[in-house]
């Protein structure tokens, strides 16, 4: 969490002066790099200026606060942080039932809260939350700019930070920018790419991807009244940002220095590999994308320092990592671990750690510096973004093995008891992405729902038997028959312990924490049932979170696993993010073995992606070792370890 020592604080500080100091150090590069990009010295003037308003207006304890983090610029490198991910309507109705919450949240020892979007979207055009009509305004349902500001006050007084999504890449076509366009005032249409014909955009679509081929294909849309083509990449109602016109960066840092002041820690770029479109190119990743990032993080620097920037980069490692750039000129602070998160999952449905092993080697020889989100579900669908060379040297093609993926998630072959739905399923390509949650993937909503030898010894509310975990009454189960309940909520706790051994910021979605599963009630709403994504985006079940005392509950089971994990790590120096880490062979090709080492402390992770029994064939001849969940003592050697079973082991000499 940031750092609060407000020792700064104290003192009569003059911010003027402290401003100045920062705009002088990076005004040479800043000047270069955004004069390199736009040859507009006006306009760069203006943005200072600009820069300089949101300044002035920021409040005292923010200012205090980005001294603190100035004085402490690896804050965020901690193993206390641990974040959750939530959407406000669904866990707590508005913004005021999140602060009413915040209880809740730190007994889940949560300090990072990323609200998911909540700017004012169209209803019934949202693409949930991701078409934002209005930078400064709360979605109404949701609350006001004031609901939020009281809330990130709140969240800062009990050191908590709070992430949102800065969706930069476009707007929603009701924006006042894309009202105005369509009006033909040429300064807003600018702002966009329009076509009156097909020429430029066909020679787009030679060369950019489609994002959603079957559901909204192509990256241009016709519109009809105004008789012209609108650049569309993800979806008709968005409209996509032209940021080679500088009037755009110059207005949309501003709406990201208005959410910054309202009490934001972390910005979330949402699409950020898409910013820059360039003919003859895929328009992802391209250098000017880098320039704006780098723009981003120097802006930030000057005007609120204790920002941190967050790239959404959902691509393959080698087109993730240039998001960090160097040390000495930094992008994006945190990046997401998308390529470990759908290894994770290939490896619950292969069995095999060899590909998540190969994974992890990569990241862990990555510089300490690069900080990375870990998670294991996030609100958005899991795409096979394999590394498909590496598992071709062992005889698996890539369309196949997506086609097993979606089978297995789906419960339909591999001995899966996992429940879910695809999202975008190609008919022609036979490519899809999966949805469900976290827990209806390990089984537990088969094990409650489907009732594989479940029984219920309550009668509460009149639900008994195979329905009470779907319908969150907080059964307590029977002794006699919890088999494939407890298979499925060990491997759930493994996968999390698993998630909690990386290095990086572990951050779990909303309801994981109690085992709540799929959420079919999206296909009666209209404006959901064609999105199987919001299978997993249902509403916080408050009756399961009454339970997490229990301990003979499901969800009083998992939440006390996950308390315990997030302890071990919390407290063990060997979970540093300056710690050494790597993975050791068991000989098994089930079981993971990962290493964390810093200075004289050693702890080894174990990890069982298998239903039956194995036993971790390492042989660790360095002392006796305490596994930290049960305090038994024994060397590491030849360590059994139950299905979808774990461990911590320590060694104490």
């Amino acid at each position: 969490m940031k750092a609060c020592c407000r020792s700064l604080g104290c003192e009569v500080l003059n911010y003027e002066s402290i401003y100045e100091e920062r705009f002088a150090a990076r005004l040479d590069e800043f000047k270069w790099l955004y004069m390199e990009l736009y040859d507009n010295e006006d306009l760069f003037w203006e943005l200072c200026d600009s820069m300089r308003t949101y300044f002035d207006a920021r409040h005292t304890e923010l200012k205090e606060s980005d001294r603190d983090c100035e004085a402490h610029p690896d804050w965020y490198r901690t193993s206390d942080l641990l974040g959750m991910m939530l959407y406000i309507d669904s866990f707590a109705g508005d913004i005021r039932g999140v602060k009413e919450r915040l209880d809740y949240l730190e007994r889940c020892n949560v300090n990072y809260v990323h609200l998911m979007p909540f700017l004012d979207t169209p209803k019934g055009a949202s693409d949930g939350g991701y078409a934002v009509a209005d930078f400064r305004k709360v979605r109404s349902d949701l609350g006001t700019m004031e609901d939020l500001e009281e809330l990130t006050a709140a969240c800062h007084r009990r050191k908590m930070n709070v992430c949102m999504d800065f969706v930069m890449n476009h707007t929603s076509q009701e924006h006042a920018w894309a009202r105005r366009a369509r009006a033909g005032e040429e300064e807003y249409r600018s702002r966009y790419f329009f076509y009156p014909d097909r020429r430029i955009p066909d020679q787009y679509e030679r060369t950019v991807p489609q994002v959603f081929p079957t559901v909204a294909p192509g990256n241009f849309t016709w519109l009809e009244e105004e008789q012209t083509w609108v650049m569309t990449t993800f979806y008709p109602y968005q409209w996509d940002l032209n940021y080679r016109n500088p009037r755009v960066f110059n207005e949309m840092m501003g709406e990201f220095l208005f959410l910054a002041n309202k009490g934001i820690d972390i910005m979330r770029l949402d699409a950020v590999p898409y910013i820059w479109k360039e003919l003859g190119t895929t328009s992802r990743n391209l250098p000017q994308v880098h320039t704006l990032v780098r723009l981003m993080r120097i802006i930030g620097e000057i005007v609120c320092p204790g920002v941190l920037l967050l790239g959404e980069v959902v691509m393959e490692p080698e087109k993730v990592v240039p998001y960090f750039d160097t040390v000495e000129k930094p992008e994006c602070h945190m990046l997401y671990n998308v390529t470990t998160m759908a290894t994770t999952w290939h490896t619950v449905a292969t069995r095999n750690v060899g590909l998540l092993r190969h994974q992890l080697g990569l990241v862990n020889a990555l510089p300490k510096q690069y900080v990375f989100l870990n998670y294991l579900r996030c609100h958005d669908d899991i795409g096979w973004g394999l590394d498909y060379e590496k598992l071709k040297e062992e005889g698996i093609e890539e369309y196949w093995h997506k086609k097993y993926l979606n089978g297995y998630f789906q419960g339909h072959c591999g001995g899966s008891v996992s429940r879910g739905e695809l999202y975008n399923d190609d008919p022609v390509t036979g490519d899809a992405r999966f949805c469900g949650t976290t827990a209806s993937m390990c089984g537990i909503e088969k094990a409650g729902f489907e009732g594989s030898a479940v029984t219920c010894s309550s009668e509460k509310d009149g639900i008994e038997g195979e329905a009470a975990v779907l319908c969150g009454s907080g059964k307590i189960w029977s002794e006699d028959a919890v088999t494939p309940m407890d298979l499925a909520i060990r491997k759930d706790l493994m996968l999390h312990a698993y998630l909690l051994m990386q290095t990086g910021i572990p951050v779990l979605y909303s309801g994981d924490e109690v085992g709540q599963v799929n959420d079919y009630s999206y296909k009666d709403d209209p404006e959901k049932a064609d999105d199987s994504r919001y299978i997993h985006r249902g509403r916080m079940n408050w009756e399961l979170a009454d339970q997490i005392d229990c301990p003979d509950t499901v969800q009083g089971k998992l939440f006390s696993g996950l308390n315990r994990l997030e302890t071990v790590r919390r407290e063990e120096k060997a979970f540093s993010f300056d710690a050494r880490v790597r993975t050791i062979d068991t000989w098994d090709e089930s079981v993971l073995c990962m290493e964390r080492c810093l200075g004289d402390e050693k702890i080894l992770g174990l990890f069982n992606f298998c239903e039956y029994d194995r036993t971790a064939w390492i042989n660790e001849a360095d002392g006796m070792y305490e596994n930290l969940l049960t305090g038994e003592v024994r060397e590491a050697k030849g360590v059994d370890i139950p299905a979808c079973g774990y461990c911590y082991l320590k060694r104490i000499g």
